[in-house]
């Protein structure tokens, strides 16, 4: 996006495009068609579209529908039924649209950032150290630590071909929600990601961002909300494999015993975000 002001006519156009979508949320349509319906060429529908919101209608509608299927899960439906609820056809294409929506292509990923530019800003935060990662899509690394270089090395090695960029006024905003969470002054994380994953990781790590603040879950509690309930080992691997901290809160499930489990970001952090959280629960009560 540029910055320059948008048209009044082509602002009001696009609201008219996106209020049709917000409510119809079809789960196929063509430029064509919408072009049709609101007498524009499908072109500049599509630029008048994009400039207002940062998305193509396509874009626009996928991103309703994941939205309506997180907000299901949030509300307790299991993995399964909150698929259907929110409008898509099969549980293949939720994948395929998760994707779009948080992807990086399986090639990048697997070239160790190869053709991508991510910027990372790398700073001190009630935890220790804290390091972002993100290209123009998202974030795709969140990762905490006792000392910035050990961040620093981890995030170059994972993304040896990317171009990295420091930016830290860049992610000023985004590293500014991430530590007032941590201080307790931000109920919730909600930013954009940029994640390469298989179909079970996606669906381990929606089940997690759908535990409410200062509330736990079993690996095996995850395992059957994700419709396999004898997957509980393979949930842990997903759970081991998070790369952004906080934002997918794996630090909320527990072993069945109640033991603390495992911690990509050590144990001590597992549990200072956990009593964090039920305080913060409690003075949110």
């Amino acid at each position: 996006m540029t910055g320059e002001a948008i048209p009044k006519q082509n602002s009001h156009l696009a609201a008219q495009v996106c209020d049709y979508l917000r409510s119809a949320q079809p789960e196929s349509i063509s430029l064509a068609q919408l072009g049709e319906r609101f007498h524009l060429s499908p072109g500049h529908l599509q630029r008048i579209v994009k400039r207002a919101t940062g998305f193509t209608p396509r874009e626009y509608v996928a991103k309703l529908r994941l939205e309506a299927f997180k907000a299901e899960v949030r509300g307790g439906r299991r993995i399964t039924d909150a698929i259907y609820a929110a409008g898509y056809s099969s549980t293949s294409r939720l994948y395929e649209h998760s994707d779009q929506q948080l992807g990086m292509t399986p090639t990048a990923y697997r070239q160790r950032g190869a053709g991508l530019t991510i910027l990372y800003s790398v700073l001190p935060c009630p935890l220790g150290w804290l390091l972002v990662g993100a290209t123009e899509r998202g974030l795709c690394k969140l990762s905490l630590g006792d000392k910035s270089a050990e961040l620093l090395a981890d995030f170059e090695n994972e993304f040896a071909k990317a171009k990295r960029l420091r930016d830290d006024e860049g992610l000023g905003g985004w590293t500014s929600q991430v530590i007032a969470w941590l201080e307790g002054w931000q109920p919730a994380l909600d930013l954009p990601l940029d994640l390469r994953a298989t179909a079970f990781q996606h669906r381990v790590w929606a089940a997690l961002q759908a535990i409410p603040l200062g509330e736990t879950r079993s690996y095996s509690d995850i395992a059957a909300a994700i419709g396999q309930p004898k997957a509980t080992r393979a949930v842990a691997q997903a759970c081991a494999r998070n790369p952004v901290a906080l934002v997918i809160p794996c630090h909320r499930v527990l072993r069945k015993d109640g033991q603390l489990g495992g911690y990509r970001w050590g144990i001590e952090r597992k549990q200072r975000l956990l009593s964090a959280e039920a305080r913060h629960k409690h003075d949110l009560a």
